[in-house]
């Protein structure tokens, strides 16, 4: 598992930012996520299910799509994945099936949060594949533009 400063997650958790930004400006909920191996971002991805019209398309799925290809294996050992806001279930399966040991997230998701929030699918023990989760890594900024983006969406109906 990488041992990143805190400036470094600071900075890859920057990166997933503008992926979400990405997302931002197709008027898709802002979501962004980078996966991150030996120092260098491996796999990028943000929200995109509107653009594809696939309900599949979260942040983490482009990421880890991408990040195999780079890696030309489904397995994404000693890698670390960054996204703003805490994974899904959807996506936390996806983590866990990626064998990623380590999630970095910014802000927690009350509503259909899968690494802490409702469920803990990350760290159950039940589970062959654990990771280790941290979050809080810039919470505001990854708290804010999603909060901004819904409450635009609530103005304009």
């Amino acid at each position: 598992m990488a041992d990143f400063t805190h400036d470094q997650k600071k900075a890859f958790m920057q990166e997933a930012l503008k992926e979400a930004q990405k997302s931002l400006a197709k008027e898709e909920i802002p979501i962004g996520c980078v996966i991150v191996k030996d120092g260098q971002i491996i796999g990028r991805g943000h929200n995109a299910r509107e653009e594809l019209n696939q309900a599949i398309m979260h942040a983490e799925i482009m990421a880890i799509n991408q990040a195999n290809q780079t890696e030309g294996n489904w397995r994404l050992l000693d890698s670390a994945l960054f996204v703003t806001i805490e994974p899904c279930v959807m996506c936390s399966g996806a983590i866990g099936l990626a064998r990623i040991p380590q999630v970095i997230y910014g802000a927690p998701n009350q509503k259909f949060g899968a690494a802490g929030s409702l469920y803990d699918i990350l760290t159950d023990q039940r589970l062959n594949h654990r990771v280790q989760v941290e979050t809080g890594i810039l919470e505001a900024d990854c708290a804010k533009i999603m909060q901004d983006f819904f409450r635009n969406r609530r103005k304009q109906k």
